[in-house]
């Protein structure tokens, strides 16, 4: 397994847009923000025992090597996102069409 070395903090700027800052290590944000556990129960092994702060929503497994950390505005505004993006659906042939094609 990769170790987590990339802390990244997303929140939003003024005008709106995102603001992402990335650190070596979960120091400068223990220096902004009040930790209140650790998480116990991520299904990414190597999150559990990664530090939870109030005010973030994280931690989150973002790629092999980044944990990241979000403003709960954010975290609403991306998981809308998500939700609303449309699945492109493989259409699959049946087995009628198919039958009937080959007589």
């Amino acid at each position: 397994m990769s170790k987590k070395d990339t802390y990244r903090v997303v929140t939003r700027a003024s005008d709106g847009s995102f603001r992402i800052r990335d650190f070596p290590n979960v120091d400068p944000i223990l220096d902004l923000h009040t930790q209140i556990g650790v998480d116990d129960s991520s299904a990414d092994l190597e999150l559990r025992g990664m530090p939870v702060f109030r005010g973030l929503v994280g931690p989150i497994p973002e790629g092999k090597n980044v944990v990241r950390y979000e403003s709960p505005e954010v975290f609403e505004v991306v998981t809308k996102e998500w939700s609303s993006m449309k699945i492109k659906r493989r259409r699959r042939r049946s087995a009628e069409a198919s039958a009937s094609s080959s007589s």
